[in-house]
C-alpha cells in the first residue's frame, strides 16, 4: 500500500510539473469582426431588431429551416420588398392599435423567409409555421413579383392571413383561450381531412371560416381570428351570407369568444384592429417598396 501510495504522488507531481510548462494560447473561437452588412441588413437592424428585438433571416440558414422540406432561399430583393410590407401591414397595425410594448414584448424573435413553397406528401402547402412561440417562417418568397406586391387579397391570402393566424398561435401559448371555444363544433373537426372539405359547401354552412378551420380546435381558433382581420367588409360579408343563418351563426359565435379572449387578455379591440388592417389594405398599392427608408 505504501509503494502504490508513492507511485500515485509521483504521478500528481509529474502532471503539474507537465501542466505548469503548457502556454495559453493567444487564439480565441470568439471573434470581434463586425459583419459585413448592405442596406437591407441596415434597414432591418433599424425597423426590426432594434425597435423590436426581431432577427428578420432572409439569407438561407439550414439549421432555421424545417429538413424535412426540399427547400431554395429567398430572393433577396423580393424578401425586402415583403419586408416592407410586413412592416406596414403586421408590426404597424398592431402598433397604432394596442403600442409598441405589447409588439416588442409578443411578436417572435425570429421573421425566416423561405424562397420556395413547402409541399405535404398529401398535396397541400405549407404556408407559414409558428415554432414554440419565438419564430415564424414564410415560404414562396420567389413566387412574388410586382402584381402580386400590390394586390392585398393576393399577398392575404399567401402571407397575411399566415401572419395573424400564426401570430394568434404564439399568443395562445403564452395565454390559453377558453376551452369551452372547443366545444361549439366539437363534433365536426375532421383533422387530417381538412383538405378534402370545401369552404362553400362544408366549412361555412357547418361554422367554420374556411376548410383548415375544420382540422382541430386551435386552428378554427386563430383561422377565424386571422380571417376576421384581414377580410375586407364586404367579403367577409359575403362569407356570412354563404355561411347561412345557422353557420354565420356559430362563425360569430366562435368570433364574440375570440374578441372577450384579446380584450381580457390582451387588451386589444379587435375591431379597432381590423379597422387599422383595412385602412393600410387601402394605402398598400401606393407604398414605396423599391426605397428603404
Amino acid at each position: 500500500m505504501k509503494k502504490l501510495y508513492i507511485f500515485l504522488l509521483a504521478v500528481v507531481a509529474l502532471g503539474v510539473a507537465s501542466c505548469s510548462e503548457d502556454k495559453l494560447s493567444d487564439t480565441t473561437i470568439y471573434t470581434n469582426t463586425v459583419p459585413q452588412r448592405d442596406a437591407f441588413d441596415e434597414w432591418l437592424l433599424e425597423n426590426f431588431t432594434y425597435p423590436y428585438n426581431v432577427e428578420f433571416l432572409y439569407k438561407y440558414k439550414d439549421i432555421e429551416s424545417d429538413m424535412s422540406y426540399t427547400l431554395v432561399p429567398a430572393d433577396s430583393a423580393k424578401a425586402a420588398k415583403l419586408a416592407i410590407i410586413v412592416k406596414y401591414l403586421w408590426f404597424d397595425a398592431y402598433m397604432e392599435t394596442v403600442g409598441q410594448e405589447f409588439v416588442k414584448s409578443n411578436v417572435p424573435r425570429i421573421l425566416s423567409l423561405i424562397g420556395s413553397p413547402a409541399y405535404n406528401n398529401n398535396g397541400t402547402m405549407v404556408m407559414g409555421t409558428a415554432e414554440g412561440g419565438y419564430k415564424v417562417v414564410l415560404y414562396m418568397v420567389n413566387w412574388l413579383n410586382d402584381q402580386t406586391l400590390r394586390n392585398y387579397q393576393t399577398m392575404t391570402d399567401y402571407y397575411f392571413t399566415t401572419m395573424h393566424h400564426e401570430f394568434m398561435h404564439i399568443l395562445n401559448q403564452k395565454i390559453p383561450y377558453d376551452t369551452n371555444f372547443e366545444l361549439i363544433s366539437e363534433k365536426d373537426y375532421v383533422s387530417g381531412d381538412w383538405y378534402l372539405q370545401d369552404d362553400e359547401e362544408d366549412a361555412l354552412p357547418n361554422g367554420f371560416i374556411r376548410d383548415y378551420a375544420m382540422s382541430e380546435a386551435r386552428e378554427d381558433f386563430a383561422e377565424t381570428y386571422a380571417q376576421y382581420i384581414t377580410n375586407p367588409d364586404a367579403l367577409w360579408a359575403q362569407k356570412m351570407a354563404a355561411a347561412g343563418e345557422e353557420g354565420s351563426a356559430i362563425i360569430l359565435q366562435k368570433l364574440d369568444m375570440i374578441r372577450t379572449y384579446m380584450k381580457d387578455s390582451w387588451n386589444i379591440d379587435i375591431d379597432e384592429l381590423h379597422k387599422a388592417v383595412q385602412h393600410r389594405a387601402v394605402e398598400m398599392s401606393s407604398l414605396d417598396l423599391e426605397t428603404l427608408k
